[in-house]
């Protein structure tokens, strides 16, 4: 397993979905955990040492409202993560912020524990990310990400003179 992607709810499910789909169109082995960093604060240290010694490289870990969960875990692990900042969709729960609490809660972290943060409800960066982070040690996975840009450009450039 190269990536664990981590969320603190059930109902986050749907956006972080996004992100799996991502790694596994590029290949790469991961493994999803639903642990609140609130709720089960043991249970999420014992599963980040888990993901460490089954040879985990790139942590995603999204999360709502306070956010904590990506805070929590880059202060357990040397191992980089990726912030997905959450829109709070839990039914009949709403704070009126539109996720913007947690995108502040995950950019703001206290020095020397950094965490790398995507837009708001926004895991399929954090996938992309994550695969730029690996591509620095998997050749293969770095020329997947090229090829993928080449074809971003190509399409891009087959838009430029178009009839209206």
């Amino acid at each position: 397993m190269k990536v664990a992607i981590f969320f603190g709810s059930k109902s986050d499910t749907e956006t972080m979905k996004k992100a799996a789909a991502i790694l596994e169109e590029f290949g790469v082995e991961f493994k999803s955990y639903i642990i609140s960093a609130h709720r089960a604060g043991a249970l999420l240290v014992k599963t980040i040492r888990q993901v460490e010694s089954d040879g985990c490289e790139v942590i995603i870990a999204g999360a709502g409202l306070s956010a904590a969960l990506p805070g929590v875990i880059a202060g357990n692990t040397v191992l980089p993560v990726v912030g997905v900042p959450l829109e709070c969709v839990t039914p009949g729960v709403s704070n009126g912020l539109g996720g913007m609490d947690a995108l502040l809660s995950v950019v703001q972290m206290p020095p020397q524990i950094p965490v790398a943060s995507v837009g708001i409800n926004n895991s399929k960066n954090a996938a992309y990310l994550a695969l730029e982070i690996l591509g620095i040690k998997y050749p293969e996975i770095k020329q997947k990400l090229m090829d993928f840009r080449a074809k971003l450009s190509k399409d891009a450039e087959s838009g430029i003179d178009i009839k209206l």
